[in-house]
C-alpha cells in the first residue's frame, strides 16, 4: 500500500523530523500494511476495491496533458480509503452516471456524489466541502451585499454565474470564459470579487498563483460523498468508518494541501444575504439550474482554465491504482 505512505509521512514530518534529530539509526519505518476488512461479496473482486469517479472534473478527477491516468483529489482520497480497508485500488470512469455504475455492478463505490443531489444510493459523510464560493483577495475581507453594487467574475453559464445574478442582479456578473481569467480580473482590480465552488475555485487561484481567499458563501454548505449501494451494509459500515478515520485524523486535510494549498473548512465561513436566506444545503441548485445532472459529482459547471495542469501522476498518492484501459 505504498500510494498512500507518501501523505502520510507529509502530515507527521514535523513530529518525525524531531524524533529523527536525537537518533542515531538511519534506519526508516514502514507501516505495516493492513489486512482486508471486506471481501467478496461485499466487493465484487477480491482484494480490490473498484471506485468510479468523473474522469472530466478537476481537481475531484482528470487527466493532465502529459498522462492518460486519471488524478485528482478523489483519486488520492480514494487511496486513502482502499488503503484503509487494506484493498488494492481499481478507479473506473463513470462520467456523470455513477448510479448506473452502481446499479450495474461496474464499481463497489463511487466519489464525488454531492451531498444536496437526488440519488438512490446510500451516501457517507462529506469528505470534501461543497457550495458557491465568492473569493476576493486578502486584504478585502467584506461580504458584499446588493447594495454595495459589486463586481463578481465568474465563469459563463455556470452555477455560480447563475447566482451571481439571481442575488446581485445582472449587472453585477462579469462573464468570463474559465476561472482562470475570473482571477486574472481579480488580481487586476477589474472586479471585487470571483463567485465559484469553494473547492474548484481554490485549485484555480492556488494553482495560477494568485492572491486570494474565500470571504463568504452563496449557498449553505454542502459537502462531496462516497456513495455505495443502499443494499450492501457491510460496505457501508466499512466505508462510513473510514471516511470517519481518514475525515478526522487528518488525512483527508493533507490531500486539500496537496492540491489546493491549505486545508478547507466551511463551517466558520460567514454566508450572502441570499445565502442565509435559504434552509437547505444547497438543495435547490439542481432545481434552480435546469439542465445539471442530478446525480453528476460537480453540477457547479466552474473549470479551471483547459491548459490548467490536474497534477503530476508521478507524485500522485494514488499512482498505484489501476487504471481504466484505453478504447
Amino acid at each position: 500500500m505504498k500510494r498512500m505512505k507518501a501523505l502520510a509521512c507529509c502530515a507527521a514530518a514535523a513530529c518525525l523530523a524531531m524524533v529523527l534529530a536525537g537518533c542515531s539509526s538511519q534506519q526508516s519505518y514502514t507501516p505495516p500494511e493492513k489486512s482486508p476488512t471486506v471481501s467478496s461479496p461485499t466487493i465484487s473482486k477480491a482484494g480490490t476495491l473498484r471506485v468510479g469517479v468523473n474522469a472530466g472534473s478537476p481537481p475531484l478527477a482528470g487527466s493532465p496533458s502529459s498522462s492518460s491516468k486519471i488524478v485528482g483529489i478523489d483519486v488520492d482520497v480514494a487511496a486513502a480509503l482502499a488503503d484503509e480497508l487494506g484493498l488494492k485500488l481499481e478507479i473506473v470512469d463513470v462520467g456523470t452516471d455513477p448510479e448506473a455504475a452502481l446499479k450495474e455492478s461496474k464499481v463497489d463505490i463511487v466519489m464525488g456524489v454531492g451531498s444536496e443531489t437526488d440519488v438512490s444510493f446510500w451516501r457517507s459523510a462529506a469528505y470534501l466541502p461543497k457550495g458557491v464560493a465568492l473569493f476576493s483577495t486578502t486584504s478585502n475581507t467584506t461580504v458584499p451585499t446588493k447594495a454595495s453594487a459589486p463586481k463578481i467574475a465568474a465563469q459563463v453559464s455556470s452555477t455560480s454565474s447563475w447566482q451571481v445574478t439571481n442575488e446581485f442582479g445582472e449587472d453585477a456578473l462579469v462573464a468570463e470564459n474559465d476561472l482562470k481569467s475570473a482571477f486574472s480580473d481579480l488580481a487586476a482590480g477589474t472586479v471585487q470579487y470571483v463567485a465559484a465552488d469553494a473547492i474548484i475555485g481554490m485549485y484555480a487561484a492556488h494553482g495560477g498563483g494568485y492572491d486570494a481567499h474565500i470571504v463568504a458563501l452563496m449557498q449553505q454548505p454542502g459537502g462531496y460523498c462516497v456513495g455505495v449501494l443502499d443494499t450492501n451494509t457491510e460496505l457501508k459500515q466499512a466505508v462510513s468508518a473510514a471516511v470517519e478515520t481518514l475525515t478526522g485524523g487528518g488525512m483527508v486535510s493533507v490531500i486539500e494541501m496537496k492540491w489546493l494549498g491549505a486545508a478547507l473548512d466551511t463551517s466558520t465561513l460567514p454566508l450572502t444575504a441570499g445565502a442565509s436566506s435559504t434552509k437547505s444545503n444547497g438543495a435547490s441548485t439542481t432545481t434552480q439550474q435546469g439542465n445539471a445532472s442530478a446525480t453528476s459529482s460537480t453540477t457547479d459547471g466552474d473549470e479551471p482554465a483547459a491548459d490548467e495542469d490536474e497534477g503530476d501522476p508521478a507524485s500522485n498518492a494514488g499512482q498505484n491504482a489501476v487504471q481504466p484501459q484505453a478504447a
